[in-house]
């Protein structure tokens, strides 16, 4: 069978594509991704050996845009539909997985105009508005936060899951900012440094690129050692030294810690769609796995006061709700879908 993957626009949706495409092709199919020229498809895409073909159609978010940027976007979506029609044709594609993000929508909209089964992956707690809108012509819907899926869990890489470990005490925090960074927790982690210190609490900060030189300058002048990354590779390695983490609540890093058996405090994006990243956390919150706070309240007070927590009993949920494999079952699954 030949499988087409489509989505993306951001880290969080191309890692799923990622995990997906590898699981394919150990299992034995042939992969293409159709993505957008906009988002960061293109960079995370433009060379990857498990594809046999990449696609990237110029086309850009409709939701939005206004007036005539909305009309110009739909035109640039309705010419890539038509494009990728064509090219789900000349690939002979068996079934098409979308991982959501405005690159979807062409590739997802042909397979159905074409009765190319479509599988969804929703990586958030709030649905994006083209999964909602294509779920009921989906084959199958999959969410880790839906009871209802027939699949449980998000992809995650093994590499999460063979450094987990149940914490006890806090002995080293991790402030994750993000690729781009977060000011806010940049912000909390300068203003409780010299605390830390004093507890002989280490600390892992990654500030994102553009905050980089400031944070460590501030730093510097607070006389605090700290491991400072603008942006690293080296995730599953640096969880896997912290006890707790304080980070956005983007699906993907909100998975990761899940994997790690790390627990969080999670202050969400307060700007992402539909506020998603709120409740990705209040999911952890519910299931006793962790905690949230928006920006505008109380952070540090909330924060000090988990120091001398036993993260014991959040660590080992966060390890029992954990799935392994999950891209690889989704793949099973599809397989026997179409057999």
């Amino acid at each position: 069978m030949k499988l087409c993957i489509t989505g993306g626009g951001t880290g969080g949706h191309l890692a799923v594509a990622e995990a997906l495409a590898n699981a394919a092709v150990e299992n034995g199919l042939e992969v293409i991704f159709i993505g957008s020229t906009s988002g960061q498809d293109r960079d995370y895409f433009g060379s990857h050996n498990s594809f046999a073909h990449t696609y990237f159609l110029n086309t850009t978010g409709v939701v939005n845009q206004r007036g005539f940027a909305k009309v110009k976007a739909l035109w640039r979506v309705i010419k890539a539909f038509f494009i990728s029609r064509k090219l789900l044709k000349k690939h002979g594609i068996g079934a098409t997985y979308s991982v959501g993000g405005f690159s979807a929508a062409p590739a997802s909209f042909a397979s159905i105009s074409r009765g190319i089964p479509l599988f969804i992956h929703e990586q958030n707690a709030v649905e994006g508005r083209l999964n909602s809108l294509l779920k009921p012509f989906s084959k199958r819907f999959i969410s880790a936060y839906d009871e209802s899926s027939p699949i449980k869990g998000y992809p995650v890489k093994e590499d999460f899951f063979e450094l987990a470990r149940v914490r006890q005490e806090i002995k080293t925090v991790i402030f994750l900012g993000g690729s781009l960074g977060a000011k806010s927790i940049n912000n909390l982690a300068l203003s409780v440094a010299v605390e830390l210190k004093d507890l002989e609490i280490k600390i892992i900060h990654q500030t994102g690129k553009i905050d980089f030189d400031r944070v460590k300058k501030a730093y510097d002048e607070l006389g605090v050692e700290v491991e400072l990354y603008a942006f690293t590779k080296e995730m599953p390695q640096l969880m896997s030294k912290a006890d707790l983490a304080i980070s956005r609540s983007g699906a993907s890093t909100l998975w990761e810690l899940c994997a790690n058996a790390l627990p969080a405090l999670f202050i969400p994006y307060p700007y992402a769609a539909s506020d998603h990243q709120y409740y990705n956390a209040r999911f952890i919150v519910d299931n006793n796995m962790g905690w949230c706070q928006r920006e505008d309240s109380d952070i540090r007070s909330l924060f000090i006061s988990l120091l001398h927590e036993n993260l014991s009993q959040k660590s080992m949920a966060l390890q029992e709700h954990s799935e392994k494999a999950v891209a690889q079952k989704m793949i099973l699954d599809l397989i026997s879908q179409e057999e």
